[in-house]
């Protein structure tokens, strides 16, 4: 089903036909596309398994769009996951982005149907160099993809409900916030499958749970967390009775942080990343370096400029 996503450039709209998912009735208003402030808004967003809409001023809602296999993460996916964020990244519109998963639940992780071909590539005859060379670069390949979410400066919002397994939660960890709804649950799955998770999981798993013991345990017994464990583990930080009350909370976050200085929120986001894997001190010598510039912007002074006269609304930050 054809739905239409007007963008309004240069006092005109634009029709930009797509395939994807028809929004239901009961859906909110904020998950259709929004054209306010668009003339501005130049990237173009165009997926087969990923729906990018723009709910508001200067945010995008990117939301996983395969729910006829539960979100399941294929070969597309992951270029397309790459080429999303690599977008987003360089969109000088955008300062917040929400990610979340259409129809019953967030993500089931890897679409194993999918991957027969490299299966089969792999455990067929021939050299096992030859095979390994193939598969470090297809797995570098697919944690660019979720690289690239955790290295956009922009923050971003994982908004979870249902499952969210394997691939999954190595997409979550990668984000900068994550909320859920009462009914989520999340699960490192890939030792019921033979494998040990090589997405990201079970490196930034054990910086944001900060409890060792917890996440092997996790990660060995393949147990399912619930939404209750998850925020007193630190996994998320709020949960919402459902998806719709999440998904406004992710919203009205999103719109608090697209108001402030993108010059600021960027680089508290580059901050936080850098100082997370080095010393106290490289992390401070890191932010001389970096304010020595970003201290000169024009963010700051209307930022000041507002605080002294005490304005009702902030101020109309440019473009980044």
């Amino acid at each position: 089903m054809t739905v239409i996503h007007l963008v309004k450039e240069s006092g005109r709209s634009l029709s930009a036909p797509r395939q994807c998912i028809q929004l239901k009735p009961n859906v909110p208003a904020f998950l259709r596309f929004s054209s306010s402030d668009s003339a501005a808004y130049t990237a173009t967003y165009d997926f087969e398994t990923l729906t990018v809409t723009a709910p508001d001023d200067h945010i995008l809602h990117v939301e996983l769009n395969r729910p006829e296999c539960y979100n399941a993460m294929n070969k597309m996916f992951w270029r397309e996951m790459l080429d999303c964020f690599r977008k987003i990244r360089d969109d000088r519109y955008c300062r917040a982005v929400i990610i979340s998963g259409s129809g019953q639940l967030f993500s089931a992780g890897l679409d194993f149907s999918d991957m027969q071909d490299i299966t089969s590539q792999v455990a067929g005859k021939g050299d096992v160099a030859r095979k390994a060379k193939f598969l470090f670069s297809l797995l570098a390949k697919y944690q660019e993809s979720f690289n690239a979410v955790e290295n956009c400066q922009k923050p971003v919002i994982a908004a979870i409900h249902g499952k969210c397994a394997g691939g999954g939660v190595d997409l979550i960890c990668a984000c900068d916030v994550r909320y859920c709804s009462e009914e989520a649950f999340f699960q490192i799955e890939e030792v019921d499958v033979g494998m040990a998770a090589d997405m990201g999981t079970l490196q930034r798993l054990p910086k944001i749970v900060g409890n060792d013991s917890l996440v092997r345990e996790y990660a060995f017994s393949c147990a399912k967390i619930d939404p209750e464990e998850a925020k007193t583990i630190g996994l998320v930080g709020r949960i919402f009775p459902t998806k719709e009350a999440m998904m406004t909370a992710a919203l009205g976050l999103a719109k608090q942080i697209a108001s402030k200085s993108p010059v600021a929120i960027q680089g508290t986001k580059v901050a936080l990343n850098f100082s997370r894997d080095h010393s106290v001190q490289d992390g401070l010598q890191f932010m001389t370096y970096w304010n020595m510039t970003m201290l000169q912007s024009e963010d700051v002074l209307k930022a000041a400029e507002a605080t002294i006269n005490k304005a009702d609304k902030p101020p109309k930050y440019s473009k980044l």
